[in-house]
Parts: C-alpha cells; structure tokens; sequence
C-alpha cells in the first residue's frame, strides 16, 4: 500500500465523517473514492489539491513527502538520481 492511501484511509476514519458525506462534499462518486482508499486509481493534481484542503493538510503530506511532524522526507530514487551526477536541467 502506498503512503497516499494510508494516509487518505486515515483522514477519513479521524474525520469521522460517513465517506458518503465525503463524496457529496467533494462532488464526487463513492466509486472514485473507493478506487483511491483502495489504490486501484489515483488521483490528479487538481484532486489531490482538492483532498489536501478538504481534509486541512499539506499536499506533501497527503503523498507521503512529509511526515506528520512536517520533517520532509527525500523520495530515494529521486536523491540517488541527483547525487550521481547526471541530473541536468
């Protein structure tokens, strides 16, 4: 399981608001929800922006890119990348 749906699972159950609510409040199907709580899909960026606000956090938390504390994490494959040398713009 990725870190956005751990992390959309949990905002939903601390919300503690009936995920049919949430689908109502966002405009948006039960199905879409149930695809992201389940990691068969994901969402866009304008979604996620749409998630994060709803649910009052920081975009970079809501991907897993920022722990609960607010500490930032590097994504490894990312560092590795950039540490080799061969990351040009």
């Amino acid at each position: 399981m990725n870190l956005f749906t751990q992390r959309l699972k949990e905002l939903i159950i601390t919300s503690e608001k009936k995920q049919k609510d949430i689908c109502e409040d966002l405009g948006i199907s039960k199905q879409k929800l149930s695809k992201w709580k389940t990691g068969y899909n994901e969402p866009c960026i304008d979604e996620l922006m749409i998630l994060a606000n709803y649910f009052e956090v920081s975009l970079d938390y809501l991907v897993g890119m920022e722990d609960e504390i607010g500490g930032k994490k590097v994504i490894n494959s990312f560092h590795n990348f950039q540490n080799s040398g061969n990351f040009h713009l």
